[in-house]
Formats: C-alpha cells, sequence, structure tokens
C-alpha cells in the first residue's frame, strides 16, 4: 500500500514561488510515476506534471499551462517528489494532489494513478 503525504501549500502572491513536498511510504518514488494533478474549486482534476525513473534516466512531462514555471523533482534517498511552483498566476489557485501510479510508465490523467494524498491547497493573489 502506498501513502501519499503533501505539504507546503500556502497563500502568496501573483509572480511568487512555492515549493510543495510528497512525501512517500510504502513503495520507493524510484519504481513509480509520480505526478502532480490540481483542482480548482467547482472543476476537474487537471495534470499538471509528472516524473519517472527508468534505469539510470529520468523523465519529465508537464502540462502547457505549467511549462516553463513548474519543475518536478524527485529524491530517492528522501523517497520525496516535489513541485517547484515560480511566476504563480491567480488561475494556478486550486488544491493540488500528489498521485502514484506503479505499473503506468507514462500517465496524464486521473485514472492513471491509483494512489493519492490527501491534497493541499494553493492560493494566489493577484
Amino acid at each position: 500500500q502506498v501513502q501519499l503525504v503533501e505539504s507546503g501549500g500556502g497563500l502568496v502572491q501573483a509572480g511568487g514561488s512555492l515549493r510543495l513536498s510528497c512525501a512517500a511510504s510504502g513503495r520507493t518514488v524510484s519504481t513509480m510515476t509520480m505526478g502532480w494533478f490540481r483542482q480548482p474549486p467547482g472543476k476537474e482534476r487537471d495534470f499538471v506534471a509528472r516524473i519517472r525513473q527508468i534505469g539510470v534516466n529520468t523523465y519529465t512531462y508537464y502540462a502547457d499551462s505549467v511549462q516553463g514555471r513548474f519543475t518536478i523533482s524527485k529524491d530517492n534517498a528522501k523517497n520525496a517528489v516535489y513541485l517547484q511552483m515560480n511566476s504563480l498566476k491567480p488561475e494556478d489557485t486550486s488544491v493540488y494532489y500528489c498521485a502514484a501510479a506503479p505499473s503506468v510508465v507514462s500517465g496524464s490523467t486521473s485514472t492513471d494513478y491509483g494512489y493519492w494524498g490527501q491534497g493541499i491547497q494553493v492560493t494566489v493573489s493577484s
């Protein structure tokens, strides 16, 4: 059983930065596709970014809306995944979720992920 716990959310002004962390237990992040999703109020949960290690290589992929502003990374020693968010905009305001997909290599939809964190609020003020 994989458990995920997010931290690092909060309130930030537009143009600012935040770093979200996701601590995993039950399985190592190096063996799973790890993703970040977000869900604005009253809207569907959308893909933000994913990271996957295959052998010695690590692959990342981003939604167009965050490309160039957000960076996903992982620390195998800490069994954690991070989302560095820069140049934040009010439209980035959402509940952000960490997700894990042990059996999927390249998933960008919520149905690809079998494990989820509880979610954490990020609010960007204008």
